[in-house]
């Protein structure tokens, strides 16, 4: 099996991912358009998210947090043979997904069974692995369950599940950009084309505000923040709002010019 240098969040066509996986023109189309396929040992996952397909089907994807919630087909079980591929911790999944079902599919990473349901159609959960190449948003600080602190240098914050779906950090970027909403940082202007368009996502509601049938409005109630104001946000438990935290920088930076 190969490595496919994708990148995670960029767009990519068909034809796109046939140049990039040298595929040949008469093994191009046919399995590519059924939603998986296998190629050469690896397999690719096509699904739409929040947006029925084609075909009318509407296999109710989603992304809850880091992970991905999929459907297979509309017979397919877990006994199957391509099921159990996918499921294979030896095969490299490559998952594409779409939130316009004209639009190119965006690159969700290379990803690995977390879960699954025996089921028809069958539901697989998907995580990420980790790597530059897929989920580069994501640094190494963050902690995957929204309200457990783990106590450690590096693993001192509570990121909400909203805050890590990349269709909702999606929609907040292009919203609100990259600049960093506490301290107007910006990584790309910063460091140049390595920082375009990474940055976190911040929830503004407190977690004990937000009940289960809660819905998302990611313009309103999420803002681009810098890795540090992230962390200082989370300092305090519930968070500050970007408003606290910003007086907090300004006060310390009239004490600083004073000195």
């Amino acid at each position: 099996m190969k490595t496919y240098n994708f990148t995670a969040g960029n767009e990519y066509t068909k034809n796109d991912i046939y140049h990039i996986c040298n595929v040949p023109s008469e093994k191009q189309k046919g399995n590519w358009n059924t939603g998986y396929t296998n190629y050469e040992g690896d397999w690719f996952i096509f699904c739409n998210v929040g947006v029925a397909g084609r075909t009318g089907h509407d296999y109710k994807n989603k992304f809850i947090g880091d992970d991905l919630v999929w459907y297979g087909k509309n017979q397919s079980h877990i006994e199957q043979g391509s099921i159990q591929s996918l499921l294979s911790d030896e095969t490299n999944v490559y998952i594409f997904y779409r939130e316009e079902d004209r639009s190119p599919f965006i690159f969700a990473g290379q990803a690995y069974a977390k879960e699954y349901k025996n089921e028809t159609p069958v539901q697989i959960t998907w995580s990420f692995r980790s790597g530059t190449d897929t989920r580069p948003d994501i640094l190494a600080e963050e902690v995957s369950e929204p309200e457990k602190y783990i106590e450690g240098s590096t693993k001192t914050i509570s990121i909400n599940v909203y805050e890590r779906n990349p269709q909702a950090r999606k929609d907040c970027l292009k919203a609100h950009g990259t600049t960093c909403s506490v301290c107007s940082f910006d990584f790309e202007r910063e460091y140049g084309e390595i920082g375009k368009g990474f940055t976190h996502v911040h929830h503004l509601l407190p977690l004990a505000e937000i009940g289960e049938e809660y819905e998302l409005n990611p313009v309103e109630d999420l803002r681009p923040v810098c890795p540090n104001c992230h962390a200082m946000l989370h300092k305090r438990r519930p968070a500050y709002s970007i408003e606290e935290l910003k007086v907090l920088r300004e006060s310390t930076e009239k004490q600083g010019s004073s000195r």
